[in-house]
């Protein structure tokens, strides 16, 4: 990728369809350069006009001094080819093109497309979008956009780099980041992403000494393994990556395509690969904006519960049944800190958590403090939340300012939030300003301040170990390989199958069921016969010879009867198992994420439920053992009314063994082990079938 500087921080820019009518593409960047004080060359670029305000127009791209590090294209699409191909050949560094009707726009706009990535990648030219809305480097003073770009003034605010395939997005962000008070050092918005994509810009703001955190709207990862590794990078540096990103639903899979000419993937694994790498992902833009606040207003949140103190015993009530909805952990208060908090308040409190200190601060300010102490001396909590009712201006002026005098004197170590609990209520602005200047976020309802704190406290539990397991390389033809195959291709890496074998005769069959023992299933093989259920190829129960030479005889007609174009190979011959609890556990290689892991609960409540977790192939023992109790239904693994706890150790070696092959054998695609059935604990699991798809 060529260098981003030329992009973001230019000596030199020129406006490509500059224009005096107010409120036109060219003359809005025009208007945001000149607010914005930018002090190199501006060169203005329109064929029709000798100046503009003053300002010399040059007729054509060929009058333009050779090195020209920025242009902006405020032009129609049509000329956008010839538009680039004329800069690449001056010498200009990068590019922003406005214009839509490229990759969004079906065959000839992505043709065209392509063909200013070509050009792009030819001359070393970076180009932002087409179908974007430019940049703006908050840090340097350099808007690069149509949309009114305020200046800022970042000295001494927490601030924030957004990157957004959006546009529109980003400008919202911003307004919403702004609104909190916070600085931002470079909003990007990339759109259709010819020559660079989302990956460029979130490197350069890793790297970035005035950058803690990352803002991201994003409806495709066009470079997901790159994007992964550098999240893991800023995730080492601290430096926290939220982001939002659409397409849980099957309308916005389809709206993403149509506008910014991605084709959205699948949400849940790009969830699965992303948050392993340490992302935080959010579902809305509000959540996205109170997160990032949190992450670079207060100090930073460690492994640890929630202390909160609020002022209404049902507001007590609502606190603890949201903490359970979302997961937020709420600590007792107990030994020393309960203690402690017992001779800082009066009798008629109880000391608990959340804790209600009632109306006493109205007549005693100081009880914020002496309640802070000994919360904020227990590692037990990592965070505290002040849950307040503010009322109106002379209520606020009881209790905002022995807040603030406070954490002041106290200087926390952790965070501290304030939320209040009646939104509406008419709090002056100084009082907001003053508890974002010593480092408490302020939020206008306790809901958003919890749910942006568990974000964050989730991050900081999370399990970011790594197995040390050995990557299993199998020598494997293409296609599909039968069942039997793929048994005797897993079975080494630890994957539990029935006691059995292959059969090409009947008389091999039998040899089989001889040393297994009766009852025995056989199921019909080939590579052609993927589902054996539907075409009668799975015969159970077989009691003895004489039946099996009847079922063999059956199993062959059934198929045959199915598809007669269907060779089969011969049968997989098994014992009876016993019944268990069954699973489903399936692998693919994904060509843009890697390999991943689905397990659920077998039967219907899979698909009825959404059931299923999807894991990375590097996980711990450990962490696979949490994923299956994070399932829905993951009670029934440890006992449920009688029933035995089952081997949850056994299904997570079986995992581990799975995620061996995937993680070493790029070429398979897929690996069904469905069902596995699971037994009491120590009594292990099974795979009752197996099929391997390979490219």
């Amino acid at each position: 990728m060529p260098d981003l500087s030329r992009l973001l921080t230019p000596r030199s820019v020129v406006i490509v369809g500059a224009s005096p009518t107010p409120g036109s593409l060219g003359n809005s960047v025009l208007r945001n350069l000149e607010r914005h004080g930018y002090a190199g060359d501006i060169h203005l670029i329109n064929p029709k006009r000798d100046e503009i305000d003053g300002r010399k127009c040059l007729k054509s791209i060929d009058e333009l001094p050779q090195g020209v590090d920025a242009a902006v294209l405020a032009i129609p699409g049509g000329a956008v080819l010839p538009t680039v191909q004329a800069l690449a050949a001056r010498g200009v560094g990068a590019a922003i093109i406005f214009s839509a009707g490229f990759a969004e726009g079906g065959e000839e706009g992505l043709a065209a497309q392509a063909e200013v990535a070509r050009i792009a990648h030819e001359h070393g030219m970076v180009v932002e979008g087409p179908n974007c809305l430019g940049m703006v480097n908050y840090a340097a003073g350099i808007p690069l956009t149509f949309v009114e770009a305020p200046v800022l003034d970042l000295t001494g605010k927490p601030a924030v780099g957004i990157v957004s395939q959006s546009g529109a997005m980003a400008v919202v962000l911003g307004t919403t980041l702004m609104g909190k008070g916070l600085g931002i050092t470079v909003s990007v918005s990339t759109g259709n992403e010819a020559a660079s994509g989302v990956e460029d810009y979130v490197e350069h703001l890793i790297a970035d000494p005035a950058t803690p955190a990352i803002g991201m709207i994003v409806e495709q990862f066009r470079k997901p393994a790159r994007f992964l590794t550098l999240a893991e990078q800023a995730r080492v540096a601290g430096k926290p990556i939220v982001l939002l990103h659409p397409g849980t639903s099957s309308a916005a899979r389809e709206s993403a395509a149509t506008h910014t000419g991605a084709m959205a993937g699948d949400w849940q694994l790009m969830k699965a690969k992303v948050e392993r790498a340490g992302v935080i992902l959010v579902d809305s833009l509000e959540s996205l904006g109170d997160v990032l606040e949190l992450a670079v207003r207060a100090r930073p949140v460690r492994k640890g519960g929630t202390a909160v103190l609020t002022e209404s015993g049902a507001f007590k009530a609502l606190t603890l049944d949201l903490a359970e909805a979302i997961g937020l952990v709420l600590p007792e208060m107990a030994g020393e800190t309960a203690a402690t908090m017992r001779a800082s308040i009066p009798d008629f409190i109880p000391v608990s958590n959340p804790m209600d200190l009632t109306a006493q601060a109205l007549v005693d300010p100081d009880l914020y403090r002496r309640t802070l102490i000994p919360l904020l001396a227990d590692d037990n909590f990592a965070a505290l939340v002040f849950g307040i009712i503010q009322t109106d201006e002379a209520t606020s002026a009881r209790k905002f300012p022995a807040i603030i005098d406070a954490v002041k004197a106290l200087q926390p170590e952790k965070p501290v939030i304030f939320a209040g609990i009646d939104d509406g209520a008419e709090v002056p602005a100084d009082y907001i300003a003053g508890l974002r200047a010593i480092g408490v976020p302020y939020f206008p309802s306790a809901d958003r301040a919890y749910r942006a704190l568990r974000h964050l406290s989730k991050l900081a539990t999370r399990d970011f170990a790594r197995a040390d397991a050995v990557p299993a390389a199998l020598d494997l033809p293409s296609g599909v390989i039968p069942e039997y195959r793929a048994k005797q291709l897993l079975a080494p890496l630890g994957i539990p199958f029935p006691a059995g074998g292959f059969a090409a005769t009947v008389d091999d069959a039998k040899t089989v069921a001889a040393r297994v023992g009766y009852p025995v299933a056989i199921k019909a093989q080939s590579a052609e016969l993927s589902h054996k259920s539907d075409a009668g190829g799975v015969l159970l129960n077989i009691a003895d010879d004489a039946a099996l030479d009847t079922a063999w005889a059956k199993l062959y007609g059934n198929v045959a009867a199915y598809d007669a174009g269907i060779a089969l190979d011969g049968a997989q011959v098994e014992a009876m198992g016993k019944r268990g609890v069954e699973l489903i556990v399936g692998a693919r290689n994904d060509p843009d994420w890697g390999p991943v892991i689905l397990v659920g609960f077998g039967g219907v409540t899979a698909e009825l439920l959404h059931d299923v977790r999807l894991l990375p192939v590097d996980l711990t023992h450990d962490a696979i053992v949490a994923e299956l109790r994070a399932l829905k239904q993951g009670a029934l693994l440890d006992g449920y009314r009688g029933s035995p706890a089952l081997d949850v150790d056994a299904v997570a070696r079986l995992i581990a063994g799975l995620g061996r092959a995937l993680s070493g054998t790029p070429s398979i695609r897929e690996i069904d082990l469905n069902p596995v059935v699971v037994y009491p604990r120590g009594e292990g699991v099974v795979a009752l079938d197996a099929l391997i798809l390979t490219e």
